[in-house]
């Protein structure tokens, strides 16, 4: 990762456009999925710059490959919000525009006089090609334009197999990767990270901004946010999560992230998406905490899995809409509206599955190991196709990602790279006794039915009369029963499979 003082080539770059561009210019530093102070790479680059710095975000949702979700807005305003005060605090403010980013950055240099634009790179196939435009644009205007690595340890052209192709299993990928991810973050004993400054260079009058509120990214749907509050985004957030996980969770992390009974999931994931955090501080604070056990090379990895999702779909930029395995484009999937509703709304029959969906609409956060479940059920046990699953999930989570989003339930798929057979397919009930054994994650989300106790709340409709009875349920009224029999459903999905032309 580049630390500052400015590369050679950046340097040269400086030097030929000095007699165009006056040294006292001010520069602007593009926020995107970067909303941090700490560890930016942009901004320390307009701080080298050594004068003037203007904070700009644009919402530029016309250019980028899917405008983000109702959760994933909720939580973009929050963190320009914090973004915004931190600046404030530190002398300076975010100006807001909304527009094309290559239409806006150029005003705004004509505007305050801007000799450079710096930004730190994304990796999304229509963010590619709008900001390989907006640098051509930018220079042949006579402004210095640089751009960063900083959202991701590996860049997708960094890394290529012996034969010049790209990598498609993750075992592979991770072994080339992490030693490249280990330097791109720097030794815990040689850097201890880029620290926020204290103060920020100020013009003498801010360009004019929009006004946050006006850009209503808050959900139509008032009450639907009211159980994300117990997120805090921003910069502040993000370490302060980042410190608790890594000093009560982190050891325990190889077995505790699969029960979703316990607070064993470091939740960094939106405040990574939003780059609130930069994964080269989070590897740092996992390697200071080796001593913590065996959890450290786990979550890694999972650092890792990130990497790996964003490397394929910048190779593969047909990825949110088409299998990456092509002899799925033939599956048999179902047109089931009803049913797909029933899934998106927690009313399955099968309560590890309805706890996990209405965990998401609650709080637009869903455990992984119940994704899986969640996913496997829609896809498997409904033969819906995976693209509706990924678009509620889009809509619904507050980490959706481009690249993770998709890949992942391409995983669940078989669809996709590495990706878990078709053929395995998650039994709901079995997988509720065995990561939430006394029912404690269901019961908070499935709460009609509580009184079931353990011995039944996986499957009430095993239970005997009796005990239904006994605790008030009526299934079919107070409860749904299951909407498909698991072997049935097992064996229809297996039927669907072999139906292909072709074995994947």
């Amino acid at each position: 990762m580049w630390r500052a003082p400015l590369d050679g080539a950046t340097k040269k770059r400086e030097h030929s456009l000095s007699a165009s561009v006056s040294p006292k210019s001010p520069s602007i530093v593009w926020f995107r999925r970067d909303l941090r102070l700490a560890d930016n790479p942009a901004l320390q680059a307009a701080l080298h710059w050594g004068a003037a710095v203007i904070p700009v975000f644009i919402l530029d949702e016309a250019r980028e490959m899917r405008a983000p979700g109702g959760a994933a807005r909720w939580w973009l305003e929050q963190s320009l919000s914090a973004l915004s005060a931190d600046l404030a605090a530190r002398g300076s403010r975010l100006v807001l525009r909304r527009g094309e980013a290559r239409q806006v950055l150029g005003e705004l240099a004509r505007e305050t006089g801007a000799g450079a634009v710096f930004w730190n790179r994304l990796y999304d196939p229509g963010v590619v090609e709008r900001d390989k435009a907006v640098k051509a644009a930018l220079r042949s205007a006579g402004l210095m334009a640089e751009s960063f690595k900083s959202y991701l340890l590996v860049e997708p052209w960094e890394l290529r197999t012996k034969t010049g192709g790209i990598y498609s299993v993750f075992t592979p990928f991770w072994r080339a990767a992490r030693p490249l991810a280990a330097v791109a973050a720097g030794s815990v004993e040689a850097q201890a990270g880029v620290r926020a400054p204290s103060t920020l260079p100020a013009p003498a009058t801010f360009p004019r901004s929009d006004i946050l509120s006006d850009w209503r990214l808050h959900p139509k749907i008032a009450t639907w946010t009211s159980g994300f509050q117990d997120w805090r985004p921003g910069e502040a957030g993000a370490l302060k999560r980042l410190d608790a996980f890594s000093q009560t969770a982190l050891g325990a992390y190889k077995d505790d992230r699969d029960h979703p009974n316990r607070p064993g999931t470091s939740r960094l994931s939106p405040h990574l998406h939003w780059g609130e955090i930069s994964p080269a501080t989070v590897w740092r604070a996992a390697e200071r905490a080796h001593a913590a056990g065996d959890g450290v090379d786990t979550f890694l990895s999972e650092l890792g899995w990130r990497e790996f999702n964003h490397h394929l779909l910048f190779h593969r930029p047909d990825l949110p809409t088409s299998n990456f395995r092509s002899q799925f484009d033939a599956f048999p999937w179902r047109s089931a509206p009803d049913d797909l509703e029933r899934w998106r709304r927690g009313m399955t029959g099968y309560p590890l599955v309805d706890a996990g969906m209405r965990e998401l609409w609650s709080t637009g956060f869903m455990h992984n190991r119940v994704r899986m479940v969640a996913a496997s059920f829609l896809i498997k046990h409904l033969l819906i196709d995976w693209r509706h699953g990924e678009a509620w999930f889009w809509d619904t989570l507050l980490d959706a990602s481009p690249a993770s989003n998709v890949l992942n339930w391409q995983w669940v798929a078989g669809s996709g790279a590495d990706a878990a057979p078709f053929f395995r397919i998650f039994n709901p009930v079995a997988q509720g006794e065995r990561f939430d054994p006394d029912g404690r994650y269901i019961t908070r989300w499935v709460p009609e039915i509580s009184r079931l106790g353990s011995a039944f709340v996986h499957a009430p409709q095993a239970a005997p009369a009796a005990a239904l009875a006994a605790a008030g349920v009526r299934l079919g009224e107070t409860y749904p029963r299951p909407m498909v029999d698991h072997d049935a459903a097992r064996q229809r999905a297996l039927a669907a499979f072999r139906s292909l032309r072709s074995d994947p």
